[in-house]
């Protein structure tokens, strides 16, 4: 009798265990979607780890902004002050010409457009997350997802570097070019080219620079910007209008040879960051397009972020997308034990907002890359219009539902 009671307990101990075992993920990329989606999943009780293929944490990268709902979201996490304290300090927004007149501004404080209330560099955003995540969250750096099996009721991971391993889970969450969501869904997915190349870089800061950002419009569908940092740098890029030549499959030296070539007589401030060109360790020449996938899900595989949806920079809403994509798959996660349960109500919460946003405004991005000098000019007189403070009042009063609409595309649920 004992026996038998003390075998009912044991199988009922043992069971219990399985059932509450925590369930594993694993979340290839540790930018921006990736550390966030650890953070919520391991509140909400999964044992996760996270695979980067870079030797350490990648703190380079240019200015990005979090807005609205994925504000809401770093608040919820604390880090709300963290961010803002890591602040570029960038004030708004200045179109000139190539005598650095100012033809159009926009400051942070009394505008929607440009800049945002939190900016921060791309690099530091990710400090932030990763030392919010480190001591509940395994982190792998130097490797990579080669091989994923999904075996029904696990997925067997093979790595680059690192002995095989199972996990309940698998998340990709590394960006554009993500090869994790290669071998997830093959070439389902499509890069949607908008017609763009851009191109990003750190130059030396000088004396003239302040708190402003810059945006100049030469003659060829041309544009140049610089952006202030808070590490004693200037960030700058350059754009331009192009067919889909491939540009990004080109090494670095010849990358450089082709922004010489293109911005040799802008004018402005482009012999000053051409000349950093050859300098600068963290140039980045990519053609800026859209993530197209028809599912977000594949058995017990799953993309956030840039990896399912980018939107392009030109959104201003890449990291704020991502943000509030991890946020949503980890809390549908949680409250679901059946994980494609969860996959099916992370995507139709996200599927409007993140096609709502890739959506572009009408024109983009050819409007903002004028052709000619008319053209220029009357792009300049427009954006002084729509700087003026009658036409700002104007536009809160008239544009305020709209942005309403935009932001509760997406209405955050309250994960417990």
């Amino acid at each position: 009798m004992y026996y038998n009671t003390y075998l009912t307990l044991s199988i009922a101990s043992f069971l219990l265990k399985i059932y509450m075992e925590k369930r594993t993920v694993l979340v290839s990329g540790a930018s921006i979607a990736g550390p966030t989606l650890a953070f919520w999943l391991s509140r909400f009780g999964f044992e996760v780890t996270v695979v980067e293929r870079a030797p350490e944490l990648r703190l380079g990268g240019q200015n990005i902004d979090v807005r609205d709902e994925a504000q809401k979201v770093v608040q919820l996490m604390g880090l709300e002050d963290k961010i803002r304290a890591a602040n570029t300090g960038e004030l708004g927004i200045r179109f000139v010409d190539a005598a650095h007149r100012i033809k159009a501004e926009f400051p942070k404080a009394n505008s929607d457009f440009g800049t945002a209330e939190l900016e921060i560099l791309r690099g530091d955003l990710a400090q932030i997350l990763y030392h919010a995540t480190r001591e509940n969250v395994g982190y792998i750096f130097d490797d990579q997802i080669t091989v994923l099996e999904d075996q029904g009721n696990q997925v067997l991971v093979t790595f680059k570097n690192s002995a095989p391993r199972i996990f309940d889970l698998v998340i990709a969450a590394d960006g554009i070019r993500s090869t994790t969501r290669k071998l997830m869904f093959g070439d389902e997915p499509q890069i949607k080219y908008i017609g763009v190349y851009c191109s990003y870089l750190t130059i030396p800061r000088i004396e003239s620079d302040d708190e402003w950002a810059y945006w100049y419009n030469p003659p060829g569908s041309r544009v140049l910007n610089t952006r202030p940092d808070n590490v004693g740098t200037t960030r700058a890029s350059f754009s331009f209008l192009s067919p889909d030549n491939g540009y990004e499959k080109l090494d670095l030296v010849k990358q450089r040879e082709i922004l010489k070539d293109k911005f040799a007589d802008a004018g402005w401030q482009a012999p000053r960051i051409l000349k950093a060109l050859d300098q600068s360790k963290d140039v980045y020449f990519d053609r800026i397009s859209q993530v197209k996938a028809p599912r977000w899900s594949n058995g017990r595989c799953a993309m956030v972020g840039d990896a399912a949806y980018c939107p392009t920079p030109m959104s201003g809403m890449g990291a704020s997308l991502s943000i509030v994509g991890a946020y949503i798959l980890a809390g549908e996660l949680g409250r679901h034990q059946n994980h494609q349960d969860a996959f099916k109500a992370y995507e139709k919460l996200m599927r409007p907002f993140a096609e709502g946003i890739q959506n572009l405004p009408p024109g983009v991005p050819w409007v903002a890359h004028p052709k000619t000098k008319l053209g220029i000019t009357l792009f300049n007189a427009v954006l002084g219009i729509a700087s003026s403070r009658l036409v700002k009042k104007i536009s809160k009063i008239f544009g305020g539902n709209a942005k309403k609409d935009l932001k509760e595309r997406v209405k955050l649920p309250n994960y417990k």
